[in-house]
């Protein structure tokens, strides 16, 4: 899975004369990124590459926008709901090349319960281009930056592909700001993605993204609309780099962690079913006794028929089996099997009947 031709990328002025082939990974992100560059060059669906129906993000919908000044660096953030409302906001971090923009469809579902906060990462979406590299600690040190700057003493964490990375990250390095966590087509380490994958990073180069809907909407949002180049370049160093996280210290971490992989992933299922465990999934007195006392500390979720992009097209999905983590909820005691030994809805096993 080195690369995939993705057909013709179209701009504003018509089909490239060649095929511009992408890394996988990036897909996605060009999906999201086309549907605001169809809009702005006035094109219909019907004149573009089938894809997901998907419409421009508009910052108009988001509560609250501003920047957080972390340690010099403008972070750009968006806060959708009331962040002093008393119920734990939750912290979106998007993927590569992707935005705070980039994110809504995965942000909407969760924002109808709670308050979601979205952030631009460094080198991406509004914030742009800052001096020195991109690495995962900065990621977990700026997002970290964007909660004080809030007041936000605690918040739940969504990270999706390399927000997933920079969430572990972040939970590690400043655990105090992190409740649960939910990790979706993320990994701990490198060889958490297919090795095709992983070599696939080495290979980004700036000229197979020019002209695509990835470098159009990025000229559209960053205020370093020049700087594309370096951003690939960037993401490139970091995900070749070494940000191995070892196994003790993913199960350090104190809050609870929801696991979500898609079954065509980028990110292996072998990894994902690992982390499910370190982080406490595998109870084996849940299995010998066939129902959960209580709501377990790990969760793990793969959604079938998905790809790593395709996880941005099961929004709605996600969002239906990481709602009840997120509200700590247990799974219902189903009539027939056990019978109830307190008012507070307790079991014990009996017998089937």
């Amino acid at each position: 899975m080195r690369g995939t031709n993705v057909g013709r990328w179209r701009g504003c002025d018509g089909p490239r004369r060649r095929n511009a082939v992408v890394p996988t990974l990036l897909v996605g992100a060009g999906v999201f990124a086309s549907a605001s560059l169809l809009v702005a060059c006035g094109a219909s669906s019907e004149a573009a590459d089938p894809q997901p129906a998907i419409q421009a993000p508009s910052r108009a919908n988001a509560a609250r926008v501003g920047v957080a000044d972390v340690d010099g660096a403008r972070i750009h953030y968006q806060v959708y709901g009331d962040i002093a409302s008393g119920k734990t906001p939750l912290l979106v971090l998007h993927g590569s090349f992707m935005s705070a923009d980039a994110m809504r469809p995965m942000i909407e579902p969760f924002a109808a319960s709670r308050p979601v906060i979205a952030i631009d990462q460094r080198g991406h979406g509004r914030t742009g281009d800052l001096p020195g590299p991109i690495t995962y600690e900065m990621l977990a040190d700026d997002a970290a930056g964007v909660l004080q700057a809030l007041n936000v003493p605690e918040a739940d964490v969504l990270g999706y592909s390399m927000g997933g990375t920079a969430a572990f990250f972040l939970a590690i390095r400043h655990p105090n700001r992190v409740g649960k966590q939910i990790i979706v087509s993320g990994v701990s380490r490198r060889d958490g993605w297919y090795p095709e994958v992983q070599r696939s990073f080495a290979e980004w180069e700036p000229e197979m993204f020019a002209g695509t809907p990835l470098e159009a909407e990025y000229k559209r949002l960053s205020p370093t609309p020049d700087a594309f180049p370096t951003l690939v370049e960037e993401l490139s160093a970091m995900d070749t780099a070494n940000y191995d996280r070892s196994n003790e210290a993913i199960r350090s971490i104190d809050g609870k962690t929801m696991i979500i992989v898609g079954d065509a992933d980028g990110a292996q299922l072998e990894h994902a079913v690992e982390l499910f465990k370190l982080r406490g999934g595998g109870d084996v007195k849940a299995a010998m006794q066939g129902f959960l006392a209580e709501s377990p500390r790990a969760r793990l979720a793969i959604l079938p028929g998905t790809s790593h992009t395709g996880m941005m097209v099961e929004t709605k999905l996600l969002a239906q089996v990481a709602t009840p983590f997120l509200d700590d909820v247990k799974q219902p005691m189903p009539p027939g099997f056990f019978k109830a030994t307190d008012a507070g809805g307790g079991a014990e096993k009996q017998s089937a009947d």
